[in-house]
């Protein structure tokens, strides 16, 4: 089968008949995340906490891929009040490194989320690492007569310096 089931111990198991995520070649696919420890089964109170809490649970599924928040290319946000976007969105944007693109992103309104969380996050994730090998091989660093000599990398290549 070319559909890999994506689950991990740093995530919430799923609540129902989905899988917390799916790989089919390149493209990584998140459901939509709930603010749930998954350690304790505890879901904050706040908007705040609740996004913090999704997005340490998506790092969570991406880290045992090899990924990162920086494969994201696009999320939907789904909450239950947007008067609170702005501290949702204050929240969201400093889980990601400002010397990457943000990713696309839908943000919409519900009438209710399961669990009665006040918000869901989904992902589409591009697994760019096999390319990111290929393409710095053999590199020892950027600049200098020992770096990968790539003007476009801008010393963001990954290479050690």
């Amino acid at each position: 089968m070319f559909l890999q089931k994506i689950e991990s111990a740093k995530a919430p198991k799923a609540i129902g008949p989905y899988s917390p995520g799916v790989k089919l070649g390149d493209f990584v696919y998140l459901s939509g995340m709930l603010p749930v420890d998954p350690d304790t089964g505890f879901m904050p109170e706040t908007i705040e906490e609740q996004t913090a809490q999704v997005m340490k649970n998506i790092q969570g599924l991406l880290s045992d891929q090899g990924l990162e928040l920086r494969h994201i290319v696009k999320t939907t946000v789904f909450v239950t009040d947007l008067g609170e976007f702005s501290k949702m969105n204050e929240v969201y944007a400093s889980y990601f490194d400002a010397r990457y693109p943000y990713p696309a992103r839908s943000c919409v309104q519900v009438a209710a989320l399961p669990k009665g969380a006040k918000l869901e996050i989904e992902c589409l994730v591009l697994d760019t690492l096999t390319y990111e090998r290929q393409m710095h091989q053999g590199c020892s660093g950027c600049g200098g007569s020992s770096g990968c000599g790539s003007e476009c990398c801008e010393g963001d290549c990954g290479c050690s310096e």
